[in-house]
């Protein structure tokens, strides 16, 4: 991976870890990885992060479903309609994947992944 990229890839794992939206387990594997880079461990990290990013992501259809559900009302509270209302036109504009500071981060270091490993 070129230096640009590398620095690319540490800046979306960065965001990552600082989305409020973000799970423990990909913050602790992206921090893993920042923390491996330069060192003998930053493949390991690297094949690490993405398997948890992999798992991570959310597609546009399953946030909607969530947010519709009654498990998506526990955690959105009053906004799961919004919610749900946003996944459904994030869709109809081509969306693939939830939108939140998360998955936009994961997405993006998803997209190297051939890169980073």
């Amino acid at each position: 991976m070129s230096q640009s990229g590398k620095e690319y890839v540490m800046e979306k794992a960065r965001e990552l870890i600082n989305a409020h939206s973000c799970c423990a387990e990909a913050r602790e594997a992206a921090q893993a990885w920042l923390d491996a880079v330069g060192t003998d461990k930053e493949a390991e990290k690297a094949k690490d992060l993405i398997a948890e990013l992999e798992e991570d992501l959310m597609p546009i259809d399953r946030l909607i479903a969530f947010a519709e559900s009654e498990a998506g009302t526990g955690v959105f509270g009053d906004k799961a309609g919004e919610v749900a209302a946003h996944g459904r036109a994030v869709k109809a504009a081509g969306g693939k994947y939830c939108d939140c500071p998360a998955c936009v981060a994961v997405e993006a270091v998803l997209a190297r992944r051939e890169e980073l490993l």
